[in-house]
């Protein structure tokens, strides 16, 4: 004979929400679908064969909006966890790299205020490194790595494979390079460099040990 132990799984509700925490998300989910097709609105999309700047942002917009929408029948038809208090850290920090991308891949001025193009080249590990900090848990080592390692497949599949016109790196930085290197053989030069950078971190870091963890429960519970 078995037997239910009391507050294991989510409690009944009688409600029409079942799940608040599920609600929530979804219509966070939606909102920010609703947003980015808004913001693409005027890009072109192209095709497979001919990707525009639009089709990536778009459909991932798209997937994000459906996530939202079954997170949403969830809610109603299946129970779920309460809302909980938010923890403002990673919403800060997300956003916080989301626009140091946002103003430092292309030129840009509000005012009197202005900042170059840095291209995806700084862009890239800039919002990386801003954005791990979300969790308590950020190690240095791991996200230089992790900027060093992805920001280098995203130029070589964006401005290389998909040739999309995201601006890469500096105009300054192609006098660094023969004057007769295509503009995706820099690219490529600079991607092999930066994976290259990240090989090396990778190698003279690990036998570095890692700080203790506390992984002892202090709420009192077994």
């Amino acid at each position: 004979m078995s037997s239910l132990h009391e507050g294991s799984g989510p409690p009944q509700r009688s409600g029409p929400v079942r799940a608040p925490q599920s609600l929530a998300g979804g219509v966070v989910l939606l909102a920010l679908g609703a947003l980015a097709l808004w913001l693409t609105r005027d890009l072109d999309q192209g095709s497979l064969s001919s990707m525009g700047p639009a089709m990536l942002p778009r459909w991932l917009a798209v997937a994000v909006g459906l996530t939202g929408l079954a997170l949403l029948v969830f809610a109603f038809t299946k129970d779920g966890e309460t809302l909980e208090r938010w923890n403002l850290r990673g919403p800060v920090f997300v956003i916080a790299g989301i626009l140091a991308f946002a103003v430092t891949i292309r030129p840009f001025s509000f005012g009197t205020l202005s900042t170059p193009g840095l291209g995806l080249l700084f862009a890239g590990p800039l919002a990386i490194l801003i954005g791990g900090y979300a969790t308590p848990e950020v190690r240095l080592r791991d996200l230089v790595i992790l900027a060093l390692s992805l920001t280098p497949f995203c130029m070589i599949l964006f401005g290389d494979l998909l040739n999309l016109p995201i601006p890469v790196f500096p105009q300054a930085l192609t006098g660094l390079f023969p004057a007769d290197w295509s503009q995706k053989a820099v690219l490529r030069a600079t991607a092999a460099i930066m994976t290259a950078a990240a090989v090396l971190v990778f190698l003279a870091t690990r036998g570095r040990r890692r700080g203790p963890i506390d992984v002892a429960d202090h709420s009192g519970r077994i």
